[in-house]
């Protein structure tokens, strides 16, 4: 409940604490899991002190028990075992401190963590941090490699060695951190971090060697697993064996089954990549060669056509038919000219021969009235009506006489 208190009325630090062990006396009794880190048993003491860590978050807590209590477990249980707790929250007023204490300890079994990693593997899966959708490739050559192992081990030798041996040229960034015991999750997901935030790196490799369950139990943590999946750069995971598959695994862009495997997967070998090369360019000059030659026989094939090797000769052989045909076009038109002309001449004549003109030669004359009416009965005209004669060389005028 919320302390009604003030500037002018605070409340002393004997009743805060003794406040603050009644709210957590009201808790109870409770199961808690964590892993041993500190364990205190001195010779003849009646109370035996441990701290219990949470592996994936920088959070200690004391707790004490009776020896009977430990000693029951004392075969199974030691420093870096994971346990599960029944026990009460207490408060050490004088100090201000709280530990647990604890009326019973049960050693996690390897069935037991089994059974809870598939459990969580199934969680995880099923927000879909392990769809292939999900999966980022990997890059072709890349410039800067990070690296997150345990310092001075054999997965760092082998991942470097390896990737030098195949490209010399390749860089690390390496970052060491425990890759086992209850450090090794923060700091490996820091380490995670780091690299991902460097623009440079352009893969990420967190390698260990073989172990037991227990050892590559951080790499099934499940703050390491969702760190890896919000990463932006692709993670390649390579922890312990080939039978080995920690949920880093199915969260990872590229599971390797050892560290060798996965600097042979993310780098690739110079000298592959030369002979690749080599293939490529003898293939392209193959090609290139079958095209040439391919060309070389179309144009000789071209060339070799009577066409090409004389191209005068067609019009040659041409010549003699045009002349032919030209002599013969203008013997055609020259008789259908005289024809024409003949035929002409002929027509002439008879229209010389019945034109009026022709008939006036002759000795007639036309007999025109003063309105150009031909006068072709002498009732059409009367006496002393001036007429207009025309003969063969000109006209003259007349007039009609009066008839008897």
């Amino acid at each position: 409940m919320a302390v009604n208190t003030s500037a002018d009325a605070p409340m002393p630090v004997g009743e805060v604490s003794r406040l603050i062990g009644g709210w957590i006396d009201r808790l109870g009794a409770v199961w808690v899991e964590g892993q041993i880190t500190q364990l205190s048993r001195r010779p003849g003491a009646g109370v035996v002190f441990l701290t219990l860590r949470d592996p994936s978050y920088d959070i200690s807590v004391s707790v004490t028990c009776f020896r009977q209590v430990f000693d029951a477990v004392s075969d199974v249980v030691g420093e870096g075992a994971r346990v599960v707790v029944l026990a009460k929250p207490e408060w050490y007023a004088p100090r201000g401190q709280l530990s647990l204490r604890a009326a019973e300890i049960r050693p996690v079994g390897v069935g037991e963590l089994l059974a809870r990693l598939e459990q969580l593997k199934k969680s995880l899966a099923a927000e879909g941090l392990f769809a292939p959708e999900r999966k980022k490739a990997l890059p072709f050559l890349p410039q800067l490699v990070g690296l997150v192992c345990g310092r001075a081990s054999a997965a760092e030798r082998d991942v470097l060695e390896n990737a030098r041996h195949r490209w010399p040229a390749v860089r690390f960034e390496v970052r060491n951190v425990p890759v086992q015991g209850v450090h090794a999750v923060p700091q490996v997901v820091q380490a995670v971090k780091e690299l991902d935030a460097l623009d440079d790196v352009d893969v990420i490799i967190v390698a260990r060697g073989g172990g037991s369950v227990e050892d590559l139990l951080p790499f099934s943590d499940e703050q390491l697993v969702r760190a890896v999946a919000a990463c932006r750069t692709p993670v390649v995971s390579a922890i312990g064996h080939e039978p080995d598959t920690p949920l880093l695994d199915y969260v990872a862009d590229l599971r390797a089954s050892t560290p060798t495997d996965a600097a042979k997967k993310v780098v690739p070998d110079v000298g592959e990549e030369y002979e690749r090369v080599r293939m490529l360019r003898d293939r392209a000059r193959r090609c290139v060669q079958g095209l040439v030659d391919r060309e070389e026989r179309g144009l000789a094939h071209a060339l070799a056509r009577p066409s090409m090797e004389d191209p005068h000769r067609m019009v040659d052989e041409r010549e003699d038919q045009v002349a032919a045909l030209l002599g013969r076009g203008r013997r055609t038109l020259g008789h259908l000219l005289d024809r024409a002309d003949s035929e002409l001449g002929h027509t002439h004549a008879r229209v010389v021969a019945l034109s009026p003109a022709a008939t006036l030669k002759r000795g007639y004359a036309v007999l025109q009235r003063a309105d150009g009416h031909v006068v072709r009965d002498p009732g059409e005209v009367a006496p002393q009506e001036a007429l207009r004669a025309r003969v063969a060389e000109g006209e003259f005028n007349v007039r009609v006489d009066v008839q008897e």
